[in-house]
C-alpha cells in the first residue's frame, strides 16, 4: 500500500475543517482571490440539472432563495457582484404556464428572445436562458431600472419536476453604465459645450488660427499706408520746390 506524502496527508486531514470555515448558513464562501465564473452550459448541466435530480453538486455555492419574493437590491450577497440562486418557478395562474415575477416594489419583465444553450460536445440542446429587466412600480407604467436577471431552465423541464418543484437557476446583477462626455471640452475645469448639429456655411473661408492678432495687423497696415502717402506728398513738394528754384535762377 502506497503511503501518502506528509503534505497530502495534512490536506486530507485538514480539508474538512477548512471546508467548515468556508461554510456560512449552509452556503460555501470562496476564499479571497477566487471567483465563480461558470459558463451557461456549466450552470445548466453541472448545477441546475443536478439540483433537479437531487444529485450532489460540484460545490455548494449557490443558495436556494425565492428571487421574486424580494426586490433585487434586497437579495443576499454582494450587490456589486453577480449573484446566483436556485429558485422554484411559480406560475401566475393555477391552470396557466406564465411565471409570477412580481416583487414587493415592482416586477421582472422579459426582454428579447430566449437563448438556447447547446452542449459543447455536440448540437444537443441542454437548456435555455431568458433575460429579464426589473421595473419599479406596477405594469404597464413601471420605471425601468439597471437590474438584470438571467433565468436558466432545463430542456424539457417538465421531465425534471419532482415534488411539484420546478427548479430554475437565476443570475442577478446590476448593469454598469459607461460615462462618456461626448462633445464636451474642459478648459480650466469648466466644460464648454459645442453644438455639432448647428448648420455651417460651407462657402465660408476658414479663419486662420492667428485671428486673435488680426486687429493689430490691420492697424499696422493702415499706419504703413498713411506713412507711404505722407512720403509721397513730401516727394511731390520737394520736386515742386526744386522746379520753382530752377525757374527763378533761369530768369
Amino acid at each position: 500500500m502506497t503511503s501518502l506524502h506528509p503534505y497530502e496527508a495534512a490536506i486530507s486531514v485538514n480539508f474538512p475543517k477548512e471546508m467548515e470555515k468556508m461554510m456560512r448558513n449552509g452556503v460555501m464562501r470562496l476564499p479571497p482571490g477566487f471567483r465563480f465564473h461558470p459558463t451557461d452550459e456549466e450552470l445548466v448541466v453541472q448545477y441546475l440539472r443536478r439540483k433537479a435530480l437531487s444529485y450532489p453538486l460540484p460545490v455548494s455555492i449557490i443558495p436556494e432563495f425565492e428571487v421574486c419574493k424580494s426586490d433585487p437590491w434586497d437579495l443576499p450577497g454582494d450587490k456589486e457582484e453577480e449573484r446566483y440562486f436556485f429558485s422554484t418557478r411559480e406560475v401566475k395562474y393555477p391552470n396557466g404556464n406564465r411565471s409570477n415575477r412580481a416583487t414587493l416594489s415592482g416586477y421582472w419583465k422579459a426582454t428579447g428572445l430566449d437563448k438556447q444553450i447547446v452542449s459543447s460536445g455536440g448540437n444537443l440542446a441542454v437548456g435555455s436562458k431568458k433575460t429579464l429587466v426589473f421595473y419599479k412600480g406596477k405594469p404597464p407604467k413601471g420605471c425601468r431600472t439597471d437590474w438584470i436577471m438571467h433565468e436558466y431552465r432545463l430542456q424539457n423541464a417538465d421531465a425534471y419536476v419532482s415534488n411539484n418543484e420546478n427548479w430554475v437557476l437565476c443570475r442577478v446583477f446590476l448593469k454598469k453604465r459607461s460615462r462618456k462626455n461626448e462633445g464636451v471640452v474642459a478648459v480650466h475645469n469648466q466644460p464648454v459645450f459645442h453644438d455639432f448639429m448647428a448648420k455651417r456655411d460651407l462657402n465660408r473661408v476658414p479663419e486662420d488660427s492667428s485671428s486673435g492678432s488680426s486687429g493689430i495687423t490691420e492697424i499696422s497696415v493702415r499706419n504703413k499706408t498713411a506713412k507711404d502717402n505722407n512720403n509721397h506728398d513730401e516727394e511731390e513738394e520737394e520736386e515742386e520746390n526744386s522746379s520753382n528754384t530752377s525757374k527763378f535762377i533761369n530768369e
